[in-house]
C-alpha cells in the first residue's frame, strides 16, 4: 500500500487529533505511545522530518526508522493496523506511519492514551496519594516534578516517574526513615541501609537520563555520534542493529560519569556541554553528590579518604555518613531541576520530541 499521495494532500495542515508532526526519529517508546494514542481514537499520521511549525527538514539517513517502528509495535499490548513508509516530499526523505483506528483499545506500559486538539493525553493516569499526616514536602516535590512532565523528552519523563516512585517509597515508610523528624537522620538500622539505596537510586537514575538523552540526541542528529574513537568488532556484533549500537554507546559513554568525573564526561560529549547548561558551579555540586552515592554503594556510608577531598573538615575518615530525608529531598530537588534546565536547553537545540 503506497500512502504517497494521500500524505502529499495532508503535508501542511495543522496537527491535530488526526496528524502529529516530529522534526526527529524519536524513540520507540515515543512512537509507541503516539501509536497507541491514535489507534484508540480515530486513526491518524505521524510524519516525521517536519517540525510542528511546518518546516520541512527531511530525516537522515543514518538511521532506518522502520527498525523503530518495529520496536515500537512491539512495545503495545496488541498492534494495531499500520501502514509506514519513506516519502520524498520537496526534495526531502520524510518518514510517515499511517495508523487506523482500532476495535479495541491498545495500552502501552499498561498505559491508555488517546488524542484530542492538544495531542496525546494519558486516559487511566497513575494518581499517587501521599498521607495526609506524612511529611507535606513530599507531595509538594511531586507536584513540581509533575510540572516539569509538561514539556520533556521521553528520558525526562522517565527520570521523573521513578524520582516520584521512591517519593512515595519515602511516604509510607516515613516511620523508618524519619521516625522523630524529617530534619534528623533515622536511628533505625534498616532505615539507614533504605535511605542509602534510595539516595543511591535517585543517583543512578540522573544517570540513566543522561544516556538515555544522548541517545535521542544521537538519533535525532546521526552526525552528532560520529567520532574517532575506535570500537571493537566484537562490540558491533553484539547489537543487532544500529539503533541498539546508538544505545549502547550512549551508555559507554555515561560510564566516565558513574565513576564520579561530571568534567569529564561533560568535555567529551558535546552534545551536553553545547547546551551550557552545566557550568563549573554546577559540576562541582553534582561531582559532591556523586561521591555520596558511591560512599553509600561501596562503603556502606563509611567515610574515607577520597571522600573527604570533596568534604574537608566536615567528616573524619571512618566515621558514619547519614542525612536526613530533608536533606535527600534537597539533593533530588536540586537534580531534578538541573534535570528540566538540560531537558529543555536539549529540546530547543536538537528540537527533540
Amino acid at each position: 500500500m503506497d500512502i504517497t499521495n494521500e500524505v502529499g494532500k495532508i503535508i501542511g495542515s495543522p496537527e491535530g487529533p488526526q496528524l502529529e508532526y516530529k522534526a526527529v526519529l524519536p524513540p520507540s517508546r515515543t512512537i509507541a505511545r503516539l501509536i497507541s494514542s491514535f489507534a484508540n481514537t480515530d486513526g491518524g499520521y505521524i510524519i516525521l522530518g517536519i517540525s510542528d511549525d511546518l518546516e520541512i527538514n527531511g530525516l537522515s539517513d543514518d538511521f532506518h526508522a522502520n527498525s523503530i517502528t518495529h520496536k515500537a509495535l512491539d512495545l503495545l499490548s496488541s498492534q494495531p493496523q499500520v501502514h509506514y513508509q519513506y516519502v520524498i516530499y520537496e526534495g526531502k526523505k520524510l518518514y510517515v506511519i499511517k495508523i487506523e483506528k482500532s476495535e479495541k483499545l491498545i495500552s502501552f506500559e499498561d498505559r491508555i492514551y488517546d488524542r484530542d486538539d492538544e495531542g496525546t493525553k494519558l486516559v487511566n493516569p497513575t494518581k499517587i496519594h501521599f498521607k495526609s499526616h506524612g511529611y507535606s514536602r513530599i507531595k509538594n516535590i511531586s507536584q513540581q516534578l509533575e510540572d516539569y512532565k509538561k514539556k520533556a523528552t521521553s528520558a525526562k519523563v522517565k527520570l521523573i516517574e521513578h524520582y516520584q516512585s521512591i517519593l512515595k517509597i519515602v511516604d509510607d515508610l516515613g516511620l523508618i526513615l524519619y521516625p522523630l523528624d524529617p530534619g534528623k537522620p533515622t536511628s533505625n538500622q534498616e532505615g539507614k541501609v533504605l535511605s542509602r539505596i534510595l539516595f543511591s537510586s535517585f543517583i543512578d537514575n540522573f544517570e540513566t537520563y543522561l544516556s538515555d538523552l544522548l541517545f535521542e540526541i544521537f538519533l535525532a542528529i546521526p552526525a552528532t555520534l560520529k567520532s574517532k574513537q575506535q570500537v571493537t568488532i566484537e562490540e558491533v556484533l553484539s547489537c543487532s542493529d544500529l539503533q541498539d549500537f546508538v544505545e549502547y554507546w550512549a551508555k559507554q559513554k555515561i560510564s566516565k560519569l558513574q565513576k564520579g568525573s561530571v568534567k569529564n564526561f561533560i568535555k567529551e560529549n558535546k552534545q551536553i556541554s553545547d547546551l551550557h547548561v552545566i557550568d563549573q558551579a554546577k559540576e562541582e555540586e553534582i561531582e559532591k553528590i556523586l561521591q555520596i552515592r558511591h560512599l553509600y554503594s561501596h562503603r556502606n556510608g563509611i567515610v574515607d579518604e577520597k571522600f573527604l577531598q570533596y568534604y574537608s573538615g566536615q567528616f573524619t575518615v571512618n566515621s558514619e555518613h547519614q542525612m536526613s530525608i530533608s536533606e535527600i529531598c534537597d539533593r533530588l530537588c536540586y537534580l531534578a531541576e538541573v534535570t528540566n534546565q538540560i531537558d529543555v536547553a536539549a529540546i530547543t537545540k536538537y528540537k527533540l520530541a
